[in-house]
């Protein structure tokens, strides 16, 4: 069928392909060196999950069905596509081993046959969804259309040939008896027998059958009546239109979103297997990160050293992957709290203004060091991004939970942040504070380092240094040791460990800020330089035999010290809260006997839940606990739930002004503490139960803004299992009335 012809299609398309591919290669290496080639077993099983069962399509229905019958259809149909391409120069050719008379040949017919049919309706759900009810989390352009259009053409063009040639092989006597034929002229006689080639001597039917050729043969029931020379051109066309697409497909690919086609895999395979709450650290010491800034800022033009991300060129070449690989679905922006309270952020359009970015500066990236120092740089933000987006992030993660690819946003933005606060010095003012006390006190409000276990007065626990030897250590964390409300998290959990007899101490004046919000906002050598710290305390009393575990009621702080200080050294047990009291909840050295009435939703806490999966140990608590009832917000729960705002350094600082919405004129706040508090509220709960510190702030503030604080109460999961455990009888769940205007109250901005 035209060897000549396709010979020639063949070697131009992939020819042409080559060319594109190199260009992206070649762009992909100008990236940073990172290596991701280690624990290759758990690599495929990432792959297996991610990429080739999808398990992250299933968010969205019943779009999630119809991107696996594309990907499954397109997998099965590549060997039809090799088996065409083959048939121009065989006309009989069946890749060897699937020739149709054959019980392997009748069952890929038959899965061949299938798949196209499921593919069709895959192009047409997502037809649907662009055309006549379009999504808008989704990027609009006409590319989406065309690409839907050529993979339905190909089907439809596949199942147009095998009905074609259904028909004239079921008809060949008739058409050509003796070699000519009075339907038939002998050019047609000849395309006919090229045409049917395949499907060898034996009988065959016009009529449908279920099997192996379920739509090929009902292509064939609508073209029985037709004469052979229409057939031919059917089957002619047919033939050349798959064989075509697939090829005009392939060379689209480098230039769109369907990118991820070829760069999925691959950048699934890729990804960071280290734990979700580690971000890499940029320097082996505070020392030699110094050190790196040094050298830095005495260059001629500083923004050139990568010392985070300041430009383009500094980027890995798994960043670049990430931007090839994004299919532009916006599920990340859809559950991003900040775009979802009118934030300027939006982790996709991130992801593609840095992109179109790489893309427009390819041929100087690729250029050599001179040619590059010739031009003018461009800094990330403020040239190519407003810093409002980057500071915009509460590192929820809820981005990356949301990627069907596994592309990864908090790193990226933390980069940038790093620069900006390392070699710029670029720091909002509410930051800058929280900086300087962090490093003169060691905590964000600059309370005095000596007020940091009076929280625990009157409840006899002991020290480290009094008690070297105890097996667990009760890390509190600054906000549960300066913060009044937050107190009572401290005071319930030491209560039950006490109940427990648990062997435990916490570290007092030791203790300092484990550095999180410092990290998450970029200062990294002031992070480093108090993990350095806490990791030479923690390992001193490890190192006497205590320690074995430590227990904190913080999520930062269990992220932290579980997931990032062993980079600095300390390598030790960490449980949150929630967990520990579980397991002696489960060994009956707890018992909750007092009934605490109450119908309570939970809020998961990002740095507990999307950063470490503990999402059943707090919700299996309240379940134990006598009278209480757990309610659930809809979607937005588990690994979907909403931020509560405070994560990333957003604490510490004053929320953004939403552009997009106006109040008499001024640009409106729109929070993401209330708007999540509002999600628990409509729940009808009568209380909201967290497990997080900065949770119960922002929630509590929440409740406030609405009025709602002497309606709903807004408790720790400790604090309700002390209720229960307690030896007086609990009343039912009221709202906690205390009052918060106290000097050591944590506010959203730090005290001075």
């Amino acid at each position: 069928m035209g060897s000549t012809a396709m010979l020639s299609l063949i070697l131009g398309a992939f020819l042409l392909f080559g060319w594109s591919a190199h260009k992206r290669w070649r762009l992909l290496w100008t990236g940073q060196p990172d290596n991701r080639l280690d624990r290759l077993k758990e690599r495929l099983v990432v792959v297996w999950r991610y990429a080739l069962a999808q398990e992250k399509m299933d968010y969205y229905q019943p779009a999630g069905i119809a991107h696996k019958l594309i990907f499954v259809g397109f997998s099965v149909l590549l060997a039809r596509t090799l088996i065409l391409w083959g048939r121009a120069f065989w006309p009989s050719f069946n890749l060897f081993v699937l020739e149709p008379w054959t019980a392997l040949g009748k069952t890929y017919e038959f899965a061949k046959d299938s798949v196209a049919m499921l593919v069709v309706f895959g192009v047409a759900v997502f037809f649907y969804y662009r055309v006549i009810k379009p999504i808008s989390r989704t990027t609009k352009s006409a590319e989406a259309i065309i690409i839907l259009g050529i993979i339905a053409t190909m089907m439809i063009a596949d199942m147009s040939y095998d009905g074609a040639m259904l028909v004239l092989a079921s008809r060949k006597a008739e058409f050509c008896s003796a070699g000519v034929s009075s339907l038939a002229t002998a050019s047609q006689c000849d395309a006919l027998r090229t045409i049917i080639a395949p499907l060898g001597d034996g009988v065959h039917s016009a009529d449908w059958t279920p099997f192996p050729n379920p739509s090929g043969s009902l292509f064939a029931v609508f073209f029985k009546s037709l004469k052979p020379g229409a057939l031919v051109w059917i089957a002619t066309i047919g033939f050349w239109t798959h064989t075509s697409l697939v090829l005009i497909f392939l060379n689209l690919l480098p230039y769109s979103k369907h990118f991820h086609v070829i760069t999925g895999v691959p950048n699934v395979f890729f990804k960071d297997l280290n734990p979700p709450g580690r971000l890499a650290p940029m320097a082996e010491s505070a020392e030699k990160l110094g050190e790196l800034v040094g050298a830095a800022t005495d260059l001629p033009d500083p923004g050139a050293a990568a010392v985070g991300i300041g430009r383009i060129e500094h980027f890995s070449w798994k960043a670049i992957l990430d931007f090839y690989t994004c299919t532009e679905c916006g599920r990340c922006s859809e559950n991003c709290p900040a775009h979802r309270t009118g934030k300027l952020l939006s982790p996709k359009l991130l992801t593609l203004d840095l992109r179109d970015h790489l893309y427009n500066r390819e041929e100087e990236l690729v250029a050599s060091d001179q040619e590059r120092q010739e031009r003018q740089p461009i800094n990330i933000t403020p040239d190519l991004i407003h810093p409002d987006v980057i500071w915009a992030c509460t590192t929820c993660r809820a981005c990356e939970e949301q990627c069907p690819v596994l592309i990864s946003y908090v790193d990226k933005i933390v980069d940038i942040r790093r620069n900006l606060v390392l070699i710029k010095g670029e720091i909002p003012a509410e930051l800058n504070r929280v900086f300087q006390a962090m490093e003169v006190n060691g905590n964000p409000w600059n309370l005095s380092r000596m007020d940091r276990a009076a929280w625990s007065d009157g409840l006899g626990i002991k020290t480290f240094a009094e008690h070297p030897t105890a097996k667990v250590l009760y890390w509190v964390g600054c906000a549960a040791s300066y913060d009044d409300r937050a107190k009572k998290i401290a005071r319930a959990t030491a209560k039950l460990l006490k109940q427990a007899n648990v062997d435990f101490a916490i570290l007092g004046q030791q203790e300092s800020c484990t550095g999180d919000p410092a990290r998450r906002a970029g200062n990294e050598f002031l992070f480093a330089m108090l993990a350095e710290q806490n990791a030479a305390v923690l390992n001193e009393y490890a190192d006497k035999g205590g320690m074995q575990t430590v227990v904190t009621a913080c999520p930062h702080c269990f992220n932290t010290l579980k997931n990032e200080y062993p980079d600095f050294g300390a390598k030790l047990d960490v449980v949150h809260h929630s967990d520990f009291l579980l397991g002696l909840l489960s060994e009956k050295k707890l018992i909750p006997k007092n009934p605490v009435e109450g119908k309570i939703a939970y809020h998961d806490s990002c740095y507990l839940g999307r950063y470490n999966g503990v999402y059943e140990p707090p919700r299996e608590i309240l379940r134990r606990i006598p009278g209480v009832e757990v309610v659930e917000v809809e979607y937005w729960n588990k690994q979907r739930g909403l931020c509560c705002g405070a994560g990333g350094g957003q604490m510490f600082m004053e929320e953004q002004k939403s552009p997009s919405k106006k109040v008499g004129g001024e640009a409106a706040v729109d929070r993401v503490n209330i708007k999540r508090t509002l999600q628990l509220v409509d729940t009808g709960a009568n209380a909201i139960a967290s497990g997080c510190p900065f949770c119960m702030t922002m929630l509590t503030d929440g409740l406030k803004s609405q009025g709602l604080e002497d309606q709903i109460a807004q408790l720790d999961v400790a604090e309700l299992l002390e209720r229960s455990c307690a030896e007086e009888e609990a009343a039912e769940v009221v709202p906690n009335t205390t009052a918060s205007g106290s000097a050591a109250h944590v506010s959203r901005t730090p005290c001075l």
